[in-house]
C-alpha cells in the first residue's frame, strides 16, 4: 500500500480574487484532509462551483506532504497515478 499523501483542502472569502490574503480567518470553511491529490481535487472542484457565483471566494489545496518531509525531491512528493498534464502543484 501506498504511503498517503496528505492535502488540505480549504477556503473563504479573500480580498482580492487574484491573491490568497483571507478576509475572516475565523470563518473559513475547512473542508478537510484528504490521502491524495485526486480527492483533494473532487474536493477542492465541488467547493469551488459552490461558490462560483462568489468572484471573492477561494478554496486551496495545500499540499501537507511536502511541508511533512520538504527534504524529499519532487517525485517522491507524487504518484505516477496522480500526475495529470496541466495540474499545477
Amino acid at each position: 500500500m501506498d504511503k498517503p499523501l496528505l492535502h488540505l483542502v480549504f477556503g473563504g472569502e479573500v480580498r482580492d480574487p487574484q491573491g490568497f490574503e483571507f478576509v475572516n480567518t475565523e470563518q473559513l470553511d475547512i473542508r478537510g484532509i484528504f490521502p491524495d491529490h485526486k480527492s483533494a481535487m473532487q474536493a477542492w472542484r465541488g467547493a469551488s462551483q459552490a461558490h462560483v457565483d462568489q468572484a471573492n471566494f477561494k478554496y486551496v489545496i495545500v499540499h501537507l506532504h511536502r511541508l511533512l518531509d520538504p527534504e524529499h525531491p519532487m517525485d517522491f512528493h507524487e504518484r505516477r497515478s496522480d500526475r495529470h498534464g496541466g495540474d499545477r502543484r
